[in-house]
């Protein structure tokens, strides 16, 4: 009879522990196993950024001239970095060129994207605000809220417009020439400080400069 309370004494004790054992493992599994709520609530670093514009951030900019030459074409950096123009029709003219490109396809004011610096990738002007002027260089009435820095020349006469992310160079904006247009300014770019945008973001209320200001043309 003892031998047989020590069978079942022994019994109980495994049982005990067996049971202890089991409870541990369902904690610890409770524990660390992260929910659907834990994940979603991970950092957004995390998970798959949304497309955006391909904007070089500051801390990507080149820090000197040198820099900026080995990521601009000879001519971009002539103009962007320091102060040149280009040839009026130069950009329409010369293959490669950003009219000369938009005109292949089928107008020189497309209705959609954005044209963006082409030093830094900062959107700088919508479709809609482009329009014929006759001046020989791309034309807008407006720029991206806070994209354009107007300087005014030292003589008083003109006033420079520069990226305000890069500091780069685009040309000048006139004012008051009569433009029926919603800001009655023509910011006079030099095409290859831009690039154009086909999937850049243009806000729908983005007014449209009248018909006979950007002409419909087919490609040559």
């Amino acid at each position: 009879m003892l031998f047989f309370s020590k069978l079942a004494l022994r019994g109980s004790l495994f049982g005990l522990l067996a049971s202890t054992h089991s409870a541990t493992t369902s904690l610890r599994a409770t524990s660390f196993a992260p929910s659907a709520r834990t994940l979603s609530a991970r950092p957004l670093a995390l998970r798959v950024p949304r497309a955006t514009s391909a904007v070089r951030m500051m801390s990507g900019l080149p820090s000197d001239e040198a820099g900026w030459r080995t990521v601009l074409s000879p001519e971009q950096f002539r103009i962007l970095r320091q102060k040149g123009t280009e040839a009026p029709g130069f950009s329409e003219t010369r293959p490669g060129e950003l009219e000369h490109e938009l005109q292949k396809e089928g107008t020189k004011y497309p209705e959609n994207g954005a044209y963006e610096c082409a030093g830094c990738g900062s959107p700088l002007y919508y479709a809609r605000s482009k329009f014929n002027s006759g001046c020989g260089w791309p034309a807008f009435y407006d720029g991206v809220p806070g994209a354009i820095k107007e300087i005014p020349d030292s003589d008083g006469r003109r006033i420079e417009i520069v990226c305000n992310n890069c500091g780069g160079h685009l040309g000048h904006v006139f004012k008051g020439e009569g433009f029926p247009s919603p800001t009655d300014a023509r910011h006079c770019v030099n095409g290859v400080c831009l690039k154009y945008n086909p999937a850049g973001e243009q806000p729908a209320s983005v007014p449209e400069m009248p018909a006979a200001l950007r002409p419909k043309m087919m490609p040559k």
